[in-house]
């Protein structure tokens, strides 16, 4: 692969990837696993896309899908070509509805049924106006609808709202081949924004790949701990803040779905608690190392406890009890 795209999945999770001094030598989607700070992390080799990728151009449509359900982009370039090629990739990847390195647009939008367009900002606009916004609405032929926007957006941002299919996605530009460049252009790659620059050949910098690669995904550690056991630090739980959350019902709802119905309380032992254990609800926010012990209900014994009983077998309501038998006289 000229860019380096084989090369590093084959150091990084040690799958073998077709690798050749010629472009686009990878043909098909290879997977590969990478084990990092006691985690598996999938990482797929996508085959490379060209311009016009995203009107169908080089099987470009089946690439890009891969990508939308992923976690994080990694967009191999060569440190040795033109930077045109970057803002290339960006360019097909936003025509069908990635955003990369963005978040969702401060836009509150709601169609209605009637009452005509409401049109209200929290934040002075300077891209939009309340005439302009009316006429792209009508251009979706919606004509009921409550718009608020929170911040000073754009059109383009308004139009992804209306649209309701864009995937916000983290980006990091990985640059290989910097040991045949000199240093002054290295250190105008390594400056930019969500840049990274490495060399396959010389295998520099791929433990600063990895650290990165982590820091933007945001994973968090929890560890389990039985009671009166010591802690499980062997296999964690792995929970993300862009995939359901890191509370403690996300914990628990990542073991089991039917655990969170038997949950009482929870102790938390990590940077999260302000003492050690502390008492948490489902509400609770866990953090990177976590260790939670899950303390679940009692379940209700048939006898009761003590002289009396805690529940009884009687029929609710006095017109479903059994009525006895006449005497006979």
């Amino acid at each position: 692969c000229s860019v380096g795209k084989s090369t590093l999945l084959t150091m990084l999770t040690g799958t073998h990837s077709e690798a050749a001094s010629y472009e686009f030598t990878t043909l098909t989607c290879i997977p590969g696993i990478i084990h990092y700070n006691d985690t598996k992390i999938q990482l797929l080799d996508l085959p490379g896309i060209i311009e016009g990728a995203s009107e169908g151009k080089g099987r470009g449509r089946q690439v890009i899908a891969v990508a939308k359900s992923s976690d994080l982009v990694l967009m191999v370039l060569d440190a040795s070509k033109s930077e045109g090629h970057r803002q290339i990739l960006t360019r097909e990847l936003e025509a069908v509805g990635l955003r990369l390195n963005k978040r969702p647009p401060q836009i509150y939008f709601k169609r209605k049924k009637t009452g005509g367009i409401s049109f209200n900002s929290t934040a002075p606009l300077t891209h939009i106006d309340e005439k302009l916004c009316y006429q792209i609405l009508h251009e979706y032929k919606i004509h009921n609808a409550e718009v608020l926007f929170r911040e000073d957006s754009t059109v383009d941002d308004l139009i992804d709202v209306i649209e309701g299919n864009r995937k916000y996605i983290k980006c990091v530009y990985v640059y290989n081949k910097i040991d045949v460049v000199g240093i002054d252009d290295v250190d105008n790659l390594a400056r930019q924004p969500n840049s990274l620059v490495i060399s396959c050949n010389l295998q520099l910098n791929l433990d600063r790949l990895l650290a990165r690669m982590w820091e933007e995904m945001g994973l968090v550690r929890v560890y389990t701990k039985p009671q009166g056991q010591q802690p499980d630090f062997g296999d964690p739980v792995v929970l993300s803040s862009d995939r359901g959350g890191c509370t403690v019902e996300d914990f628990c709802n990542h073991i089991h779905r039917s655990l969170l119905k038997d949950v009482k309380y929870v102790l938390v032992w990590g940077t999260s608690a302000r003492h050690y254990p502390q008492h948490c609800g489902l509400g609770h926010g866990l953090e990177d190392e976590d260790v939670v012990q899950i303390v679940k209900k009692k379940e209700k014994e048939e006898g009761g406890r003590g002289r009396f009983k805690s529940h009884t077998n009687a029929p609710d309501r006095i017109s479903d009890r059994v009525k006895k038998a006449p005497l006979k006289t």
